[in-house]
């Protein structure tokens, strides 16, 4: 079977209890995520081969780290050790109109400290068929950022595919900079996938207008946008990507787009009632992994992952934690909600 390697940073998850906020509570619920991370479970999960490449303390927080991954299938023998810390950020949920908010701590973490002279790319992809990263690991560091770009040298190199989730993040770095960086990347990605302002703050292509109460009927300028990708970027030539309606923070309705080899694809919409709005993005990038490695069709890719990032909205924590029948249900309208007797 065909292996996929994914390469960023878990970290320790810290969030309030129920909707109490950081200023109030006494008490944090500790899990471990990222985005790479939750992928590469959410993979293991399906029945595929997945490792996971990352840097983590040597202590019993980076064993912890480990071991959660190992849990759900995921091949941890590329992790490596070293000095430093696990980082760490705080999950504050909303609700109604107070949005979710995160807080980073996860400066001089041992991510974040490895070299890129560190990673003996010939070593690592030895047994992998797909690399899989998103925007986020080459923000971390300068380091990082000539990591990610030699790995995708590499792959292109040694013809493996590169799939990245573009994964713009604010808190981390300025638009100027992640584009200056991401474009450089993007010339050896084969499959892009971005959301809502990624296009703009990381490539400079406009596909949203920053409403996100009317994010699905904006589906024209998206598509534009990503046939826009393709173009500036001859080597990419798939592009997905999640349209939301956000009503509250409890109530938004999902739909997909995917291009592929110059043709549309479109999801049906789900109107979803939220639990937990953190991953989905990710869970999207995984269940697209999933149907690339088994060859489904493109409109079934695409709405295969759709519907597994819509039911990570159902779970609480980073972690995806559903099957491929669990996701083949909510594709059929209706279905999902039925009871499983």
């Amino acid at each position: 079977m065909k292996k996929v390697l994914s390469f960023g940073e878990m970290m320790l998850r810290l969030k309030p209890p129920a909707n109490e906020r950081i200023l109030q509570t006494n008490n944090f619920e500790a899990t471990y995520g990222g985005a790479e991370a939750n992928v590469a479970v959410s993979l293991a999960l399906l029945g595929n081969p997945v490792a996971y490449l990352s840097k983590f303390p040597d202590n019993l927080l980076g064993q912890s780290a480990t071991s959660t991954l190992r849990k759900y299938g995921v091949d941890t023998s590329k992790v490596q050790t070293g000095p430093g810390r696990l980082g760490i950020y705080f999950f504050e949920k909303g609700a109604s109109v107070r949005s979710t908010n995160v807080v980073y701590d996860r400066a001089y973490s041992a991510f974040s400290q490895a070299k890129a002279s560190e990673f003996n790319w010939p070593e690592i992809f030895a047994d992998v068929s797909y690399f899989y990263f998103s925007g986020i690991t080459p923000a971390i560091s300068d380091d990082l950022k000539e990591a990610v770009l030699e790995a995708c040298q590499y792959c292109q190199q040694n013809n493996i595919p590169v799939v990245c989730d573009m994964n713009y993040r604010g808190k981390m770095w300025s638009p100027e900079k992640a584009r200056g960086v991401m474009s450089k990347i993007m010339e050896y990605v084969n499959v892009c996938i971005a959301h809502d302002e990624d296009f703009e703050a990381t490539l400079g292509i406009k596909a949203f207008d920053g409403d996100s109460t009317r994010g699905i009927e904006q589906a024209k300028s998206f598509k534009a946008a990503m046939k826009e990708v393709t173009e500036q970027f001859p080597n990419c030539h798939t592009v997905a990507s999640i349209l939301r309606d956000i009503h509250s923070v409890e109530n938004s309705s999902w739909t997909a787009l995917l291009l592929h080899d110059g043709k549309f694809y479109e999801t049906d919409t789900y109107p979803m009632h939220v639990m937990e709005g953190v991953a989905a993005g990710d869970a999207f990038g995984a269940g697209f992994m999933h149907a690339l490695l088994h060859d489904y069709t493109p409109d079934e890719t695409v709405r295969f992952a759709l519907a597994a990032s819509v039911l990570k909205l159902t779970i609480t924590g980073d972690l995806n934690l559903v099957s491929e029948e669990e996701i083949k249900k909510a594709m059929s309208a209706g279905s999902a909600a039925r009871l499983d007797r």
